[in-house]
C-alpha cells in the first residue's frame, strides 16, 4: 500500500474519531444559527467600518475608540454564547488531536521510530540533547 493510500485511510480515520464528530456537529450548530450568524455579521460589518475609518485622512479619534470598544465587547459576547463556546471547546480538540498526528509523522520523516516517539512535542528541556529541537 503506498504513502497516500495509507494517507487517506487516517483521514477515513480522523473523520470517524468522536472529536471530528463532534467538531462537525458544532461547525452545522453555527452555521444554523441565526443568533451567532447575525452577531458574526453585525461584528464583520463593524471590523469593516472600523477599517474605512482608520484608513480617512481625518480620522476621528472618538469613533475609532467607540467602535473598538463595541467590536470588543461583542466580541465577548459571542464567545460567550453557548454554541460558539461549544465549537470552540470542539476545534481545541481537533486540532490537538491534528497537532499529534502531524508530529509523530514529522518525527518519523526525522528517523524516530512512529511506535515509540510521543504524540507530543516536548514542552520544556527534558534534559536529554537527543530529543530536543533546540534551545529558544
Amino acid at each position: 500500500m503506498s504513502v497516500i493510500e495509507l494517507t487517506r485511510q487516517l483521514g477515513k480515520a480522523i473523520q470517524e474519531d468522536e472529536r471530528y464528530k463532534k467538531y462537525m456537529a458544532a461547525c452545522a450548530l453555527n452555521d444554523t444559527d441565526t443568533e451567532v450568524q447575525n452577531a458574526i455579521g453585525k461584528f464583520n460589518q463593524m471590523r469593516s467600518e472600523l477599517g474605512v475609518e482608520m484608513r480617512k485622512p481625518d480620522k476621528d479619534a472618538d469613533r475609532l475608540t467607540t467602535l473598538d470598544r463595541e467590536i470588543k465587547e461583542l466580541y465577548d459576547e459571542i464567545m460567550a454564547m453557548p454554541k460558539m463556546v461549544e465549537y470552540n471547546e470542539s476545534k481545541a480538540e481537533i486540532d490537538a488531536l491534528m497537532k499529534s498526528v502531524y508530529y509523530i509523522l514529522q518525527q518519523a520523516a526525522n528517523g524516530e521510530d512512529p511506535e515509540t516517539c510521543p504524540a507530543q512535542a516536548p514542552t520544556g528541556c527534558t534534559g536529554s540533547c537527543s530529543t530536543c529541537g533546540g534551545c529558544g
